[in-house]
């Protein structure tokens, strides 16, 4: 039988238990008929100072997203959305068809997740050139600018934030980012890109688009509009950029 709720989707979103944001912004924008039911993978050390404590994370998070998604599949979504980034962008495009590939055959449903989706996105605007912003460490960003260059895009210049902890990347502020992202635009920019999913950027990201006349993505709108078309919900949803609204 139809479930009553999220008669059009209910999205499985596996997040950090550090997260605060993911759930907020998908909430902020969610269309009708879609639901969003979360599974958590349970980090106990949030620290992210250096490459070494970063690496440390992403084992954490290897170690706790099968039962993250094996908790939320109980639920019966019918379809799955990564709420995390760092580990999506790691290997380049063959690691993230690898990880998709890995929660197909656990879960039983595809995944959109934020490397696949922000690369979508960048070529729904046939985006060339690009650059990009992140709240990780350098070790990080060489893996995310990796696969925007295996994708097929020049990547201009990557500038990572350097949060010293999980929950820290919740605290960065409105004005921090207009300061790095003017840092980044240029004449030979066609779009930039946010990456990290604990960053908060959804309506930031669409004021700095109308100022400076390019696609500005956060990564969890791509997400979610990439998860909302492969179910084939095509809902123009003013508010949040031109991604959701004209494509």
């Amino acid at each position: 039988m139809t479930q009553v709720v999220g008669t059009r989707g209910r999205f499985a979103v596996i997040i950090p238990s550090t997260n605060t944001v993911v759930e907020h912004d998908l909430a902020m924008i969610r269309p009708d008929g879609v639901t969003f039911h979360s599974g958590r993978m349970y980090i106990a050390d949030p620290n992210l100072g250096n490459d070494a404590e970063f690496e440390a994370l992403l084992v954490q998070i290897r170690e706790s997203i099968r039962i993250a998604v094996r908790d939320v599949m109980t639920c019966d979504p019918t379809y799955l959305l990564m709420g995390m980034s760092a580990e999506t962008f790691w290997g380049g495009v063959a690691g993230n068809e690898a990880f998709e590939q890995r929660i197909l055959e656990q879960a039983g449903l595809p995944v959109s997740t934020g490397a696949a989706s922000c690369r979508a996105a960048l070529e729904a605007y046939g985006a060339e050139t690009i650059s990009v912003f992140s709240p990780y460490q350098p070790i990080a960003d060489v893996q995310v600018g990796t696969y925007f260059r295996e994708a097929g895009f020049d990547v201009k210049a990557i500038t990572g934030l350097r949060c010293p902890s999980a929950t820290a990347i919740a605290e960065v502020t409105p004005d921090e980012i207009a300061e790095t992202v003017a840092q980044l635009d240029g004449p030979d920019v066609d779009a930039i890109v946010q990456v990290g999913t604990n960053l908060s950027f959804v309506n930031q990201a669409a004021r700095l688009e109308a100022e400076l006349g390019k696609p500005v993505i956060a990564i969890n709108v791509a997400t979610l509009w990439h998860a909302l078309r492969a179910n084939d919900i095509d809902d123009q949803i003013d508010g949040f950029g031109s991604l959701l609204r004209d494509h």
